[in-house]
């Protein structure tokens, strides 16, 4: 018999792939965590039945929360990751020599452990020494550390669950007080086939707390239309004035210094809902 997993992106629109094996299915504390062998992109991890990273294109994403802020900051020294648990973002972040300190504040340490046991090659930089894990509240994280963080990096799942505060103008108010006086946050902010007010209204809380706000994007296959958002809030530094080539060539599969820029040039219906 045939298994095959679903998820349910709208009411009526969903993506499925061939399961060869099931490696967990569990309720933790917070939500339904399931991880899961597929023909086509591997070792997938899920939770509350929203697939959020595979083996196949999980470098996507990864590279693109890390390294457009990354090379924006001049001189990122200490950076925070809320969420993330998985642990590809802090993979990304070690591939920045500046960086003497990452934080993860992840709310659920059974991703954390899953994702070591399962997902090493993405996990593989949790027990670097330059990395601190605590299994906490980010959103509490961030309000009890005011201007520690040059870089604050929001990997969340979608606005449900543990993850609904993370989609607030409180947070991103919690945010900047908790960066330096240069610092910069970015966020995953979901896609603009399905969720446009989402990132209509989290462009607006954004420049309501940070006098630079802009958004780029990148194609990520497994996630809901392929086409995923994220936003960037700065205190002073610009993306879009970056050098491009003072970036280096570093090892990755989908972020190059001549995408930098390129990222944040919009198509125009995502244009028009962050004007």
């Amino acid at each position: 018999m045939e298994l095959w997993y679903t998820e349910k992106q709208t009411p009526t629109y969903g993506i499925t792939m061939k399961v060869k094996e099931t490696y967990v299915s569990e309720q933790t504390e917070f939500q339904q965590l399931d991880m899961i062998e597929t023909e086509e992109f591997g070792t997938m991890l899920v939770l509350d039945g929203m697939v959020m990273t595979t083996d196949k294109d999980e470098w996507v994403y990864h590279e693109m929360v890390a390294h457009p802020v990354l090379y924006t900051h001049p001189n990122p020294k200490k950076v925070l990751v809320v969420g993330g648990g998985d642990g590809g973002v802090i993979r990304e972040i070690l591939k920045h020599p500046n960086v003497e300190k990452a934080v993860l504040v992840d709310i659920d340490g059974k991703v954390i452990e899953y994702s070591k046991k399962y997902l090493p090659q993405i996990a593989c930089g949790l027990d670097d020494p330059r990395v601190e894990v605590h299994v906490n509240d980010g959103f509490m994280h961030i309000h009890d550390h005011k201007n520690e963080y040059d870089v604050v990096m929001v990997d969340s799942t979608e606005p449900v669950g543990p993850a609904v505060n993370l989609f607030t103008r409180g947070f991103y108010q919690g945010i900047y007080d908790a960066l330096k006086e240069d610092g910069i946050f970015v966020a995953q902010t979901d896609n603009p086939w399905f969720t446009p007010d989402l990132i209509k209204n989290v462009n607006r809380d954004v420049k309501e707390v940070f006098p630079i706000v802009r958004v780029f994007w990148a194609n990520v296959p497994t996630y809901p239309s392929g086409l995923w958002t994220f936003t960037m809030g700065s205190k002073k530094y610009d993306p879009l004035e970056v050098d491009e080539s003072s970036i280096p060539e570093i090892d990755t599969k989908y972020y190059s210094p001549r995408l930098h820029k390129a990222a944040f040039v919009l198509p125009k219906f995502v244009e028009d809902l962050v004007k």
